[in-house]
């Protein structure tokens, strides 16, 4: 299942990648220096290439959280490393007792 879910997963990407770079720009980045012609086209913002983008990006969402379920079920609870580590005595250096 694990497998399926991360085949999809890249697939998904790849197909949303390609969906962004084929449409076309827009311009006004963010807003700025938006002219008269964005105004003209704001109803064509609904087209096929928007609806697929949006598609693909919630099944690449949706694969993206059922592959972290799955995944989860995989790891088991473990203790820290501190705490499997051992104090060894020989390795400490000693304080000496007479300083002069």
């Amino acid at each position: 299942m694990e497998n399926i879910l991360l085949v999809l997963n890249i697939i998904f990407a790849v197909i949303l990648v390609l969906l962004v770079l084929m449409q076309k720009s827009e311009g006004g980045a963010l807003g700025i220096g938006v002219s008269q012609e964005s105004f003209m086209f704001s109803r064509s913002a609904g087209n096929f290439m928007t609806k697929a983008t949006a598609i693909v990006a919630t099944l690449f969402i949706i694969c993206s959280l059922g592959l972290t379920i799955v995944s989860r079920g995989d790891l088991a609870p473990t203790s820290s490393v501190l705490d499997t580590v051992e104090e060894k005595t020989e390795d400490t250096p000693s304080i000496p007792e007479n300083n002069n």
